[in-house]
């Protein structure tokens, strides 16, 4: 377990609880506030690795949990993971083989960054979009989803099309983000179909 930003308060508490990053207490935050996971909720985690808000679904739900991540997840009990890309139509028929019924999407991703902020901006946005395009194609109706973006010039579109598919859309900062960030999530519950 690494942190790209340092040992930082967070970090060690996340260590010294056992969970894989600091990411953990951001989803028991949106959680928190938002109830988006119900006790027996089936959860699917994109951009999983390396697992932390995976350990936090499985304490939250009874329901199924899988992750998705592009890099093998290291083994969680009770936890299922496919190595692949969400855009994958091989990986969604496999959610959908592997899930009667999808409640909960959540993706807690980001690409790597460049350092040149239009371009990751746009990058960003457009796993956005990728995410929630597979959160449709999966959720029932009446489900939820989460979703870590950035602020910037694309994100009101993004929020827009996030609103098209779900009654309620909120976003939120969690305290756990780092100092600085302009990281934020999009929470969105009551899938329209």
């Amino acid at each position: 377990m690494g942190s790209q930003w340092g040992y930082d308060k967070t970090y060690m508490r996340a260590k010294q609880e056992g969970y894989r990053s600091r990411a953990a207490y951001k989803l028991l935050e949106i959680q928190n506030k938002f109830a988006i996971i119900r006790p027996d909720d089936n959860v699917v985690d994109l951009g999983a690795a390396p697992g932390s808000w995976l350990q936090v679904e499985r304490t939250l739900t009874d329901g199924r949990v899988l992750g998705i991540d592009l890099n093998p997840i290291a083994d969680l009990d009770g936890v299922e993971t496919i190595a692949g890309d969400l855009n994958d139509p091989d990986i969604l028929a496999e959610v959908k083989s592997l899930l009667d019924v999808v409640s909960v999407v959540v993706c807690d991703a980001a690409p790597k960054l460049s350092g040149h902020k239009t371009y990751d901006q746009a990058r960003i946005i457009e796993l956005n979009e990728q995410a929630l395009m597979f959160a449709c194609r999966v959720l029932k109706q009446g489900g939820n989803f989460a979703v870590k973006s950035f602020q910037g010039t694309d994100f009101p579109e993004l929020y827009a099309m996030t609103k098209e598919h779900f009654y309620s859309v909120k976003t939120m900062m969690t305290r756990s983000t780092r100092k600085g960030s302009t990281e934020l999530y999009i929470v969105a519950k009551n899938f329209n179909g």
